[in-house]
Order: structure tokens, then C-alpha cells, then sequence
């Protein structure tokens, strides 16, 4: 769907519901599972953005893979519906569509931080002054958690070694800062780590321009793209990254703690110079039973398998990737677009300051706004949001974070959520 021109919106029930009915991708609410409060009554879910709704088909895709436990025992792995020594094979086509990768280049496997700890033993390679790595400043902890911790392992001063880049003015990071950067200190950098859509503003970056500006100056790049994937239309491979992370919990609505994923270029397909913390499941299929002492890799994102993938937690991403495919990331976006156009025309006469940025080419689902008062009054208004029936997150020490999410969202829910929080910022 076309976004409607900010001059068009109306800010009235009725407009939002005639905006829902227009909606040719409506029917796809009905597919999930609704919360509700403890009397049963529909809670307004704008959460997606830390943990996506139930695809109703989960259940039965969960059901399906424990009946076949039940009637096949250990011949499940070669005689499930879906085999499960090849069950990551069965997420591999929507993986791909989603992030705009080729065959082999993407894997569902382990989780976020896990992926990122194996994507750092082979591409953190520090030789001379070619020491250190970047991201930005206030990165998601377990992302610099882990690169501190890689850091460490190689013998490195962290506090030394680990570059953070902090906006000019403001809160939001210019890609130009990055690049500057890169010209003047690239020498030093053996990597960069940046988010595809930053957790606490909702700034979304231009892959392509960040892997180009990291590979101009010789060192490797990845991304981490638990906000980005499934959220807005991505192009790995053409973006040249090294690898990419991601999560699947939250807008590929696999349920909390789903199995995660890892893209890695072709380029590296069957690179003998890169090391890796290698298992058997990331073993050549085609001798992997052979139980060898020596590893071969497979070839491609599957070989940094490390272990056969966990089939319960991975058969709601299948239902989820069916879903994606069946409604289109392309105009998945166009609605995200119009539901985050609308919130911010709701947002303008109230006392609010929208962190993300205006541009939707530079922001998806989530906008994350500060309350124009003292922290203390902020959080007020967002725990009575809550008790109103309003699903949303704070992040400290004054962000609430609202993602209206076009497979679920509705206007109406754009337009209960801003009606609430007004009267709650006129109560506070």
C-alpha cells in the first residue's frame, strides 16, 4: 500500500479504520495470536520490536515435528516430514529472500551472540597496528560484551582496543562520522561492527555505505541485524559485508529464545585461510557420518555449524518464513511506512521528541520517543500506558519504544496508542 500524504491523514477513529479496511494485507492479523489482559480483553501489541506474536501455524508446525518424534523415535532425523538432519535446509530459501543473499550464504543456527562469538574467531584477525574494532557508541550490551570478551581472548586491552563511535551532536549517528573516521584511522581497524537498525534510537543504516567505507580502509565488516531482518527489505550480498547476525525473536516472530542465523559471502565459501571454532554439524554433509577425525568444512554459512539445530525452537521461524513469503517484505514495508507516517502525524501536538529519524528511509517499524518532562513523569506515563492496555518498552533513562508492525499492527492500533498516551501525558 501507498502511504497517504501527511496532508491527507486525519486524526480520527473513523480515518483509521477506513485506512484498515483499505489495507490489502489485513487479513494477515488474523494469523497470530493476540494478547490479552488478565480478564481476557485485547491488549494493543506494539512490542514486535523485542519479541514478535505468535504465528498461529507454530503450534501446528511444533505439534508436527513432536508427533513425528512420537511415531519415529530416532528415524525422525532421516524420516520426519521434514528430515531433521537436513532441517536448516528448510529455512535456508526464506533466510535468503529476507536478507537478499545467495544460495549458501545464510544458515539458521544458535543463537544472536553465539554466531557473533564464531563470526569474531574467523574474521577478528588483529596483525601490527591493524588492532582494533569499532561500533557505536551504546551498541546493544551483549554485541559489546562479546567484542570486549574477543578482545580479551586475544590478549588485548579492551578499554584500548575497542573503538566506539559517538555521534557529533545529538543522539543520532551520521554515516558520514563513520566514514570520516575510516579515512583518518582505518590503518587501526581490523573490523567493524555495525547494526543494521540501532536498538535504542531505531536509526536504520545503509549497509552497502557502511561495508564499503569499512572494506575501502582493509578491514572486515559485519553487521548485526536483530532489528533489521524482517523488518526492512535487505541486500547482503550486494552490500559486500564479511557476515551478518541476527536474532529471530523478534520481527520473524520465531518466540523467545528461537534459533538465530548468520550470513556469510560467498567469498569466503570455501576460504581454507579463515579459522573457525568448528563442530560436526558444520562438517561436509556428504561425509559427516563418516566420523572422521579431520574436519572439512562444509561449504558456505553451513560450515560454521557447530551443532545439529535444535528442531523445536526452529519449526516456528519455518511457520514465520511461510508467512514472509506468502505477504512480501516489499510490501510488508510499504505498510510500515504508512503506520509509522500516521503515528508520527498523531505524535506532532503532543509532548513527545521522536529519537528515530523523520526520513523512513533511515528508520522501520520502531520509533522511539522521549517525553518532553522529567524522567520520573516519563516513566509514569509509560507505566500507565501499560496499565491501559498498551503494549510497548522503556529503555533507560527516558525512552519508550513503539513499533506499530504491518503483520499485525492496524491503524486503529497506531491511533489507540497516541489518543492514550496523550491523555496519559495530559494526567501525569
Amino acid at each position: 500500500m501507498s502511504q497517504p500524504p501527511a496532508t491527507s491523514f486525519e486524526a480520527t477513529p473513523e480515518f483509521a479504520q477506513r485506512c484498515d479496511a483499505a489495507d490489502p494485507l489485513r487479513g494477515w492479523r488474523a494469523r497470530f495470536a493476540q494478547p490479552t489482559d488478565a480478564h481476557g480483553a485485547p491488549l494493543t501489541y506494539l512490542c514486535g520490536h523485542s519479541l514478535g506474536l505468535e504465528p498461529l501455524s507454530a503450534r501446528e508446525r511444533v505439534l508436527e515435528e513432536l508427533d513425528d518424534w512420537a511415531r519415529l523415535g530416532v528415524r525422525g532425523h532421516e524420516a520426519a516430514r521434514r528430515p531433521w538432519i537436513g532441517y536448516h535446509e528448510c529455512l535456508a530459501a526464506g533466510l535468503e529472500r529476507l536478507t537478499g543473499a545467495r544460495a549458501g550464504e545464510v544458515v539458521a543456527m544458535n543463537s544472536l551472540t553465539i554466531n557473533l562469538h564464531l563470526m569474531l574467531a574467523s574474521f577478528y584477525r588483529p596483525r601490527g597496528e591493524r588492532t582494533k574494532m569499532l561500533l557505536e557508541t551504546g551498541a546493544f550490551p551483549s554485541d559489546r560484551h562479546a567484542v570486549a570478551s574477543q578482545l580479551a581472548w586475544h590478549g588485548l586491552e579492551p578499554h584500548a582496543e575497542l573503538v566506539e563511535l559517538a555521534p557529533q551532536s545529538g543522539e543520532l549517528l551520521s554515516i558520514e562520522v563513520l566514514e570520516e573516521h575510516l579515512r583518518r584511522h582505518g590503518e587501526r581497524i581490523a573490523l567493524v561492527l555495525w547494526p543494521g537498525v540501532q536498538y535504542r534510537t531505531g536509526q536504520a543504516f545503509d549497509l552497502a555505505r557502511v561495508a564499503q567505507a569499512a572494506r575501502r580502509c582493509g578491514a572486515a565488516v559485519g553487521f548485526d541485524l536483530a532489528h533489521s531482518i524482517g523488518n526492512l527489505p535487505l541486500a547482503l550480498h550486494d552490500s559486500d559485508a564479511d557476515f551478518a547476525v541476527w536474532c529471530s525473536y523478534k520481527y520473524l516472530n520465531a518466540g523467545p529464545g528461537a534459533i538465530g542465523g548468520c550470513f556469510v559471502h560467498q567469498r569466503h565459501a570455501r576460504s581454507t585461510a579463515l579459522p573457525r571454532l568448528a563442530g560436526w554439524w558444520g562438517h561436509d554433509a556428504s561425509t559427516r557420518f563418516a566420523m572422521r577425525p579431520e574436519f572439512t568444512a562444509a561449504a558456505g554459512a553451513p560450515g560454521w555449524q557447530v551443532s545439529n539445530p535444535p528442531i523445536l525452537a526452529a519449526a516456528p521461524l519455518l511457520a514465520s518464513l511461510e508467512i514472509f513469503g506468502a505477504a512480501g517484505i516489499q510490501a510488508l514495508r510499504a505498510k510500515s511506512v504508512a503506520l509509522t507516517g500516521y503515528l508520527e502525524f498523531l505524535l506532532r501536538p503532543l509532548a513527545v521528541r521522536q529519537l528515530t529519524p523523520q526520513d523512513p528511509a533511515e528508520r522501520g517499524c520502531q520509533l522511539s520517543l522521549r517525553i518532553a518532562a522529567p524522567a520520573p513523569r516519563a516513566r509514569r506515563v509509560f507505566e500507565r500506558l501499560g496499565a491501559q492496555g498498551i503494549v510497548c518498552d522503556w529503555r533507560e533513562p527516558d525512552v519508550i519504544r513503539v513499533a506499530p508492525v504491518p503483520l499485525y499492527n492496524s491503524f486503529a492500533d497506531v491511533h489507540r496508542f497516541a489518543t492514550q498516551l496523550a491523555g496519559e501525558l495530559a494526567a501525569a
